[in-house]
Order: C-alpha cells, then sequence, then structure tokens
C-alpha cells in the first residue's frame, strides 16, 4: 500500500477534481476543481518518470544511469497551458458575474430560461 502512495494520490486527486467540476454549480469551484485534475495529471506524467539514482542526461564519468528529461519538459509546458486557461476561465466568470449578477449556474440558465406566463401546454403568451 504505501509503495504505491503517489498513484493512490493522484487518483484520489483526479477523482476529487472531477467530481468538484461536475459536482458544483458555483463556476469558481468548478475551475479549482479544473486545476485539481490538471495537477494529478501532471503527477501522472511526472512520477513514472522519476528514475532512481539516475542523473540529468549529460555525459560524464561515473555515471551510468540517466533520467528522461521529457517527461518534465512536458509539464512546464502543461503548466504553462493550464495557468493560462485558469486565467481566461477567471476572465470569464468576472465576465458573466457582470452580466448576470450572479456565478451560480443554475441562476444562469434560470435567467436565459424563457418563461411563459399561463404554463406550459397552454398557449404560452398568446391570450
Amino acid at each position: 500500500m504505501i509503495a504505491h502512495f503517489s498513484q493512490i494520490a493522484t487518483i484520489f486527486l483526479m477523482v476529487a477534481g472531477l467530481y468538484v467540476v461536475m459536482a458544483r454549480g458555483n463556476m469558481v469551484k468548478k475551475l479549482i476543481g479544473l486545476s485539481l485534475f490538471q495537477s494529478s495529471v501532471y503527477l501522472l506524467y511526472l512520477l513514472p518518470g522519476k528514475v532512481i539514482g539516475g542523473t540529468a542526461p549529460i555525459i560524464g564519468a561515473g555515471f551510468t544511469v540517466y533520467a528522461n528529461p521529457l517527461p518534465h519538459v512536458l509539464i512546464l509546458t502543461a503548466i504553462v497551458v493550464g495557468i493560462a486557461t485558469l486565467a481566461l476561465g477567471l476572465t470569464l466568470v468576472v465576465r458573466i458575474k457582470e452580466a448576470y449578477g450572479t456565478i451560480e449556474e443554475d441562476e444562469i440558465i434560470a435567467k436565459e430560461t424563457p418563461k411563459t406566463r399561463n404554463g406550459p401546454g397552454r398557449g404560452g403568451d398568446a391570450a
């Protein structure tokens, strides 16, 4: 169990992030869940890339085990994209708050749904 702690932590972060994105109606909470999910993906790529006893891939005397730098480079790029995505999402949340006065998904959908005076199936707005 302790040997697989990193995989368990990665799965927990992934499930927690996905749950927050799916279950919450608050848009800021959804963005936090998305960030949790992204962090779990970073761990998913980085943890298997660690080589015990490995060094940077610089050829030198006495080094026989080298670590692959590609996962680290990919994760640095993913972190930059994740920050940009979060910044864009927060900007959209601010604009939605200005337009609708709320950041709750249910309230926005209720404001967007046209309401009929007589109820459904009774002719709508026609008298």
